[in-house]
């Protein structure tokens, strides 16, 4: 049997990233029916269909799938090669795929890629985002920013900076319901959720008399999600009181839609963003340039930087609760401490 070329497996894997031989002609500088011949092809001979082709799609077949995990692999190594005899003499160029939480993807990544497409106008950007962590070298990832200690691995990382957790609320729940002064005033008020990360209703705060510094509570509320994106959102409506990454909060805290509260008691819970490449990928050019960009506008994290804080009068208000409209309406939006512990019980 013949041996593949490397030229027919990018032709392939071109194919089923473009999702149809139209779309990866145009990319290819070939036409759609020589592109469809070189995959006939190659599935000739290896004796197995490849694709399911239909009029408006290309779907993997499992013998597929498998094959174009591997020809990825096999073409990031012969890439790396031509990378490390090029990389002192040619400009970053060719498809960087990386992978990106939602909240960085939305709120940081995104919004400065047309910076790094005007910098390295050679190197085409593969964005996928998920909070779901990839499988690097399955995906054919060349870098992923993760949020949190890495398990021992084989990956190299590079730390970009810290995340922190910030206790915060729309200025219109407070004004309604009150600014909690201490982490127990917490039970009276509707705490948002991730219902998917049950640890997370377990909010911590710095106690010096604690083990480790700090305590936690747990803390209750009417309204949860599996999302933190829908969260942010909730907590801006003045749904309730959210505890989540400055990261995706940020924006909204410089903006005044929300305010930190609870700021001298909270135990940010400082976790590392990193970026996370396959071993050797780290010194392709393509890769280099954009993990020194995402270096020099996140190590500072600037959505931290240039967070507005809060007058020391406006924390130290005491909740507005002294009239009976505003304590039905306490009760409403949130469990009491006899609700909360009606709660646990069940």
């Amino acid at each position: 049997m013949s041996i593949s070329t490397p030229a027919d497996l990018a032709v392939f894997a071109r194919a089923v990233e473009a999702g149809g031989f139209s779309a990866a002609a145009r990319t290819l500088s070939l036409t759609p029916s020589a592109v469809s011949k070189i995959v006939t092809r190659l599935e000739d001979r290896l004796g197995v269909r490849l694709l399911n082709r239909t009029t408006r799609s290309l779907d993997l077949t499992p013998e597929g799938q498998a094959f174009f995990a591997r020809a990825q692999r096999i073409l990031a190594d012969i890439e790396e090669a031509e990378g490390e005899l090029t990389r002192t003499r040619s400009a970053p160029r060719g498809l960087l795929r990386v992978q990106a939480s939602v909240a960085f993807a939305l709120h940081q990544l995104t919004p400065k890629l047309p910076e790094f497409a005007a910098r390295y106008p050679e190197i085409e950007v593969l964005l996928s985002v998920s909070d779901r962590p990839a499988d690097l070298l399955e995906e054919g990832i060349d870098l992923s920013l993760r949020i949190g200690r890495l398990p021992d691995s084989s990956m190299v990382a590079r730390r970009i900076c810290d995340i922190e957790r910030v206790i915060c609320a729309a200025p219109s729940y407070l004004l309604r319901y009150g600014t909690p002064r201490r982490p127990e005033d917490l039970l009276q008020h509707n705490c948002l959720r991730l219902f998917n990360q049950p640890a997370l209703a377990h909010w911590s705060f710095n106690d010096p008399g604690a083990p480790g510094g700090f305590r936690t509570l747990e803390v209750f509320g009417r309204f949860s999600a599996n999302n933190a994106e829908s969260m942010r959102q909730m907590a801006m409506l003045g749904m309730g009181i959210v505890r989540l990454s400055d990261l995706t909060v940020g924006e909204a805290l410089q903006s005044g839609a929300l305010v930190p509260i609870l700021t001298e008691y909270n135990h940010d819970e400082p976790v590392p963003l990193q970026a996370v490449m396959p071993p050797g990928k780290h010194r392709l050019p393509k890769v280099t340039a954009m993990l020194d960009f995402m270096i020099e506008h996140f190590a500072g994290a600037p959505w931290r930087a240039a967070r507005k804080k809060p007058a020391r009068r406006a924390r130290a208000a005491p909740a507005p609760s002294a009239t009976p409209r505003a304590k039905a309406a306490r009760a409403n939006a949130a469990p009491s401490p006899r609700r909360a512990a009606t709660r646990r019980a069940r």
